[in-house]
């Protein structure tokens, strides 16, 4: 009978001196102690495991330095304990998984570019590190009695080499399946989020505490705060609150219902989206052109969204109705990791539209009306109202219900989308290790793009997604830019599709 030849990690095994050789095996001994999950979903965190300490070494690290690093400490118990909690929707995320039977799914991205190559084997560790402190992230999309609701799913939560188009469906409805997914890609790290879990604060705070814990695994011990979490602490119960529920009502409920928007009018892509593209501006380039029009960044950039929009369509009449969405934090500050973003709708008549100038006063003034505390807490009391008039009817008859209003409303009522993340600070030990970062909206099923902005140092990075391959309202919104002085790197993917 042939000898079964020995794994690499059984022959590096072999190969250390006695001392390391019984540090490596106590270290494995207190993995499996740490370790309950099915046989082969801790066989797969051994392996991860173990490819982590042959990068270490393929690297000259030291088998001592390798193992404190890789600390079964950082598991915690979570891996140890069977799944007990489980977390209802918040009131945003509620809607979120009625829409996906009509070809959508809300998904989100962001990113953040090293400066050196990503390596796939301490970014998995990372993420098993990391996901323990995030639990409402650590769990399955699962249908109750009369809603859906969250379970903690204890398993290998594993990164992907990025080989498709961003934000695509997740597959929620297989048991144990996540609700987001971590890839990789040469130096780029993305985590893409379906919406029921957070929004991009939330998002963002995850993404922050990943690449702090990935730079850790590279020796870069990193200042924790500022939405950097300690991963090692236990969650707190302020991170985990529905925080719609603390919103006092208003008296009146609006804001949550419209009517169709003009769309653009390119021919709609069966790949969605079918492009992405990053429109890079040097931040105070940008703001200095929004000051010329005694604007902000935003104001200035839906003027020039609306107008490249008016350049994209062929329609003459009716309205452009521009979605931009509202963080409920800056109104009541929270930790909270759910959702908490309202949303407001910015219209103009297509033929009151000629240049920037001309539409920014109207912008601010519906900006500071209809993304006030006031309108944002009409538009909660709203949200509140429908989904309390759901709340004691059974799932699989407010099913088909929920979804006819979607396949009706959807995103027709507005014509695109501009989600403005604001300024990103990372650590001062982890900003000299990133070169950029990006925001990704997915695609929408009527409208033909949707814009997203985060600024992180002196860049801030517009990312348009696209539903169609007309590239009128890219071409459009460059050179309006470029007109006002502001030139910007152009990135992103060729067509997915022809």
């Amino acid at each position: 009978m042939r000898k079964k030849e020995l794994s690499a990690f059984q022959n590096y095994r072999l190969s250390l001196p006695n001392e390391d050789y019984e540090a490596l095996s106590a270290f494995l001994t207190e993995y499996h102690q740490h370790n309950f999950l099915s046989g082969n979903e801790k066989a797969l965190m051994r392996a991860d495991f173990e490819n982590a300490l042959l990068k270490y070494a393929s690297l000259g690290v030291p088998l001592g330095t390798a193992l404190e690093r890789l600390s079964i400490a950082h598991l915690g118990g979570f891996y140890a304990r069977p799944s007990l909690r489980w977390f209802a929707l918040d009131n945003a995320a509620k809607i979120y998984p009625f829409s996906m039977a009509h070809g959508r799914m809300a998904v989100f991205r962001l990113s953040v570019y090293l400066r050196e190559a990503v390596i796939p084997e301490f970014l998995q560790i990372a993420l098993t590190f990391t996901i323990k402190r995030f639990p409402s992230f650590a769990t399955t999309v699962k249908k109750g009695f009369f809603w859906h609701y969250l379970d903690t799913a204890k398993r290998r939560y594993s990164v992907e080499p990025e080989a498709s188009m961003p934000c695509r469906p997740l597959k929620v409805a297989e048991s144990g399946s996540q609700s987001f997914r971590v890839l990789h890609y040469q130096n780029r790290i993305s985590v893409e989020f379906f919406h029921i879990l957070t929004d991009g604060f939330g998002g963002m705070v995850f993404l922050k505490t990943l690449l702090a814990e990935y730079l850790r695994l590279l020796g870069v011990d990193t200042e924790k705060g500022d939405g950097t979490l300690d991963i090692d602490e236990t969650p707190l119960p302020c991170e985990l609150t529905n925080e719609f529920a603390l919103v006092p009502k208003a008296q009146k409920a609006s804001g949550f219902v419209d009517k169709t928007a003009l769309q653009m009018s390119g021919k709609l892509s069966r790949q969605k989206p079918c492009r992405v593209l990053h429109l890079k501006m040097d931040s105070a380039v940008l703001k200095q052109a929004a000051e010329g029009y005694n604007a902000t960044v935003t104001t200035y950039l839906l003027a020039l969204i609306f107008i490249a929009a008016k350049h994209a369509t062929d329609e003459t009449e009716g309205v452009l109705n521009v979605q931009v969405p509202v963080n409920m934090r800056k109104f009541y500050p929270s930790d909270t990791l759910r959702n908490f973003s309202m949303y407001c709708g910015i219209k103009l008549p297509i033929g009151r539209i000629a240049d920037a100038q001309s539409v920014v006063g109207e912008i601010a003034a519906q900006l500071a009306k209809k993304a006030s505390l006031d309108a944002m807490q009409q538009m909660v009391t709203a949200t509140e109202r429908l989904v309390g008039g759901l709340r004691m009817i059974p799932l699989p008859v407010k099913t088909p219900v929920v979804k006819l209003v979607n396949s009706i409303l959807s995103d027709k009522v507005f014509s695109t989308t501009l989600s403005n993340l604001g300024v990103v600070a990372l650590p001062p030990e982890a900003e000299k290790y990133v070169e950029s970062m990006d925001f990704v909206l997915g695609a929408a099923v009527a409208n033909r793009a949707s814009c997203a902005m985060v600024t992180f140092g002196s860049t801030t990075t517009l990312s348009v997604t696209k539903g169609t391959p007309d590239p009128s309202f890219e071409e459009k919104l460059y050179a309006l830019l470029l007109a006002d002085g502001v030139p910007s790197v152009v990135e992103g993917s060729a067509l997915y599709e022809d």
